[in-house]
């Protein structure tokens, strides 16, 4: 028995298997040095790793001898949690459970820019139009700026589960970066005196029935107005449901922890079966980043210029702080803080928080609504 029998790998892995294996460990870099997204970049990244290993067993492999299929476990585990939407659906249930929506009861007008933040999603299709991507692959990669990572799979695994891989990436990442990419965009928009501008606290206080009314009224609507969401949106206040209930707490924690910790590690290692080197390495996957950043950028744009656009209306004593709106993306609660950092860094006085994560859960609903118009829109034009 020579070398190359005992050691095949050694003489199958190319390039592209090493650039694969070098993105997965500058993703568990980032999830534990710099704390990016840790749940999930680090299961992706060492998914990464784990499937790009020449012929690695986590994958479904041919047996050359005998030519039957030897099932890998991540390929079981994608064909059971991701091709069934299983995955992103249970994720949906945790983060309902963790969301707490007095915020927006206090200020419900602040729900506006959750749907004003979601201009970078439909600007970015009509930019992947452009670039050559069809229209089920451009609303899968536009999705990446709902800032809601598993609406971007649950979208992409239904239009283009060919780019799942890349686009799960870019939305993790990117919603990490949300500290970084937000605040120079928001400074070339507002001007110093927009940016300390102040807002009163609304003492309203939001009673038990509305908040157990309020993820019913919107499963119901949003059936109405879009079929094609009610799982996205449905399972998302089906969560929440239980959460303002007030007789299922054990199943609220349960939901809020052991479900959403379990799900995510399933969630972020089997995302990493479809980054394999054939599938990701290549051009393409580079313009999928690049776009999706664009749709971030754009998306803060969005809820930037609609505030400044109230302003014009409102009287002085009622303006709105520009910054807020850029808390329409969905990117919950990181965003909302970095935010009021920024208010507090040019005027210490500046309490925004609440107002921030108003329009922050309000983008946690305006990202779902808006991966159900597309899934019910994209396929009467494609």
């Amino acid at each position: 028995m020579n070398f190359e029998q005992l050691f095949p790998v050694l003489y199958l892995i190319t390039w592209q298997h090493l650039v694969m294996i070098a993105v997965g460990l500058v993703l568990i870099y980032l999830a534990i040095a710099k704390e990016y997204e840790p749940t999930l970049l680090l299961p992706i990244g060492f998914g990464a790793i784990l499937v790009n290993i020449p012929l690695t067993s986590a994958l479904t492999q041919i047996d050359p001898e005998t030519g039957k299929a030897l099932e890998g476990a991540l390929s079981i585990f994608y064909e059971a949690g991701i091709a069934t939407e299983i995955f992103p659906l249970l994720i949906f249930i945790a983060i309902g459970a963790m969301i707490d929506f007095t915020p927006l009861f206090k200020n419900p007008f602040l729900l506006l820019f959750g749907a004003a933040a979601q201009f970078g999603i439909f600007f970015t299709i009509i930019a992947a139009t452009m670039m050559g991507f069809d229209l089920k692959e451009a609303a899968s990669i536009g999705i990446i700026g709902a800032a809601d990572g598993p609406t971007s799979i649950f979208v992409s695994s239904r239009f283009a589960p060919e780019l799942l891989g890349p686009i799960s990436v870019a939305a993790y990442s990117y919603m990490a970066l949300v500290p970084i990419i937000q605040p120079p965009v928001i400074r070339m928009l507002t001007s110093k005196k927009e940016r300390c501008i102040h807002m009163d606290a609304n003492p309203r206080v939001a009673s038990r029935a509305a908040l157990i009314l309020f993820p019913i009224l919107v499963t119901i609507v949003a059936g109405i107005v879009a079929p094609s969401s009610l799982a996205l949106i449905g399972f998302l206040m089906f969560g929440n449901l239980i959460r303002e209930c007030g007789v299922l707490n054990r199943l609220s924690q349960s939901a809020q922890n052991e479900l959403a910790n379990i799900v995510t590690i399933l969630l972020g290692i089997t995302i990493a079966s479809t980054m394999t080197a054939d599938k990701f390495v290549n051009w393409q996957t580079l313009m999928i980043i690049g776009l999706g950043l664009i749709a971030f950028i754009f998306d803060t744009f969005g809820g930037v210029m609609f505030a400044k656009v109230l302003n014009i209306f409102l009287p002085a004593n009622k303006k709105i702080n520009p910054m807020v709106g850029a808390c329409g993306i969905s990117a919950f609660p990181m965003s909302a803080r970095v935010i009021h950092n920024m208010g507090q860094k040019e005027d210490p006085t500046n309490y925004l928080l609440m107002h921030a994560v108003s329009a922050n859960v309000g983008g946690q609903i305006g990202s779902v609504v808006a991966g159900g118009l597309i899934l019910a829109l994209i396929p009467l034009f494609a």
